[in-house]
């Protein structure tokens, strides 16, 4: 089996914070595959670099492992939705162009973790879905997982710009929707999360923060930093430098940075399509069937969300 070396401060990062043990990992993997091949609902991916993201994304521990393997291909079959946008589908590009979920290319260091940043006002709320925007992404947290040795070791910082951002944008964010992506994200992605940075929050914000904080765990919850117009603030977290050249930094254009991710996903066309035949047959699970409903089933009194 051949793993993709670390830079040696990654291997460090990976030793340390995560218990990487090299001389484990081809086991570990052989296990993964083992154990796989006798689950009768799993239709899951075995590269070597895809099992590897999800034992480091659970600190080696393959209890946990197993747990996230099943948990991120049952969303596939509970949640298709946020799946559903494929790179050959015309609205891909069309998303992906507007340059509303970038991941940047520039990383502080060697060893930080990667930056994406989201800029909902870029997609106008009446043309598009929240839910297709997030189908684009997933797919580039696809690629990510098989290449990206900065999210999967070091983690994913995430900036949330909601300038011009309007009502349109925040009635999107059902409850469903929300928990939908909390699931899809904290839970079944083997990705560190190391926090969300809030620029430019509007009125009617404060909504839909508490929302989302109430379905985070303990950890994510005391990862949210509200920023609002002090950029100043941010940069002690994520270096102006690494920002695109629109908020004043050297790490390329939004365009730039479109039509990297543009490049990467035409790379990986053959590897996306193949991709696609993974997920659950809830009928051949042993004991209860997921549903929809279990896993995302959303508590009475958070149903409606008010907005003054």
């Amino acid at each position: 089996m051949s793993v993709r070396a670390l830079p040696p401060e990654l291997a460090e990062k990976a030793r340390k914070e995560l218990n990487e043990d090299p001389s484990r990992i081809n086991s570990d993997i052989q296990h993964l595959k083992d154990w796989l091949s006798k689950q009768p609902h799993l239709r899951a991916r075995t590269d070597v670099q895809w099992l590897l993201a999800f034992l480091r994304g659970c600190k080696y521990s393959l209890e946990r492992t197993k747990e996230k393997l099943d948990l991120y291909y049952s969303v596939r079959t509970t949640a298709p939705e946020l799946f559903s946008i494929k790179p050959s589908n015309p609205l891909f590009d069309e998303i992906l162009s507007l340059g509303a979920i970038l991941i940047l290319p520039k990383t502080a260091t060697s060893d930080s973790p990667r930056v994406s940043l989201i800029i909902p006002g870029r997609y106008d709320a009446d043309k598009y879905n929240i839910t297709d925007v997030m189908a684009v992404s997933f797919v580039l947290q696809k690629i990510i997982m098989m290449e990206d040795d900065n999210a999967i070791v070091a983690g994913i910082l995430s900036i949330l710009d909601l300038d011009t951002v309007k009502m349109g944008h925040f009635l999107q964010m059902t409850p469903m929707v929300m928990k939908k992506m909390v699931v899809a994200s904290q839970d079944a992605l083997p990705v560190r999360l190391k926090g969300t940075h809030y620029l430019n929050t509007p009125t009617g914000f404060e909504t839909v923060f508490n929302a989302i904080k109430a379905l985070l765990n303990e950890k994510n919850k005391k990862r949210l930093y509200v920023h609002n117009q002090n950029y100043e603030e941010m940069y002690k977290y994520i270096p102006k430098d690494i920002l695109p050249v629109e908020y004043g930094g050297s790490g390329g254009s939004i365009e730039e940075i479109i039509d990297y991710w543009r490049k990467k996903v035409k790379e990986y066309s053959d590897w996306l399509e193949e991709d696609d035949q993974y997920g659950t047959d809830e009928s051949k699970r042993p004991g209860k069937p997921k549903t929809a409903e279990d896993m995302f089933g959303v508590e009475g009194s958070f149903r409606q969300l008010e907005f003054d």
